[in-house]
């Protein structure tokens, strides 16, 4: 009669999973550069044990060769951000671009006006007038 109580209210706690969840592996670029080196110059029958001893995968010695034929392994971090800052620009610099495009602003803006009249027969004759 025991065994059937205890199928009922369900005896035993839910099994959990015992092994954690894995997590991704990250290589540094130095520790990248000194396997594919060591991979490379290594005699031929011992380039699985240093896969074997290192916990890799000959597909990861393959990519990071790759990567460093291409020139990415030798970049820095700072590289890998994106593209580098704009040199600094004094006032005087910020002041003249500025300046410019409201310059472009209003020159098109005057254009726009001028079509305008024209098309309306409103135009004013241009005529330079001596100062």
């Amino acid at each position: 009669m025991e065994s059937e109580s205890s199928e009922e209210t369900g005896g035993s706690p839910p099994q959990r999973d015992p092994a954690p969840r894995p997590s991704r592996r990250v290589f540094s670029a130095a520790y990248k550069l000194r396997i594919v080196t060591e991979y490379e110059n290594a005699p031929h029958g011992e380039k699985g044990a240093i896969l074997r001893r290192e916990g890799l995968f000959s597909s990861h010695v393959v990519e990071w060769t790759r990567a460093r034929d291409a020139g990415a392994l030798g970049r820095t971090r700072a590289a890998d951000r994106g593209p580098e800052k704009e040199p600094v620009r004094s006032a005087e610099q910020i002041e003249v671009e500025k300046l410019r495009r409201e310059n472009e602003r209003l020159k098109a803006r005057l254009a726009t006006t001028e079509t305008a009249l024209d098309i309306m027969g409103k135009g004013v004759p241009r005529t330079r007038e001596a100062t």
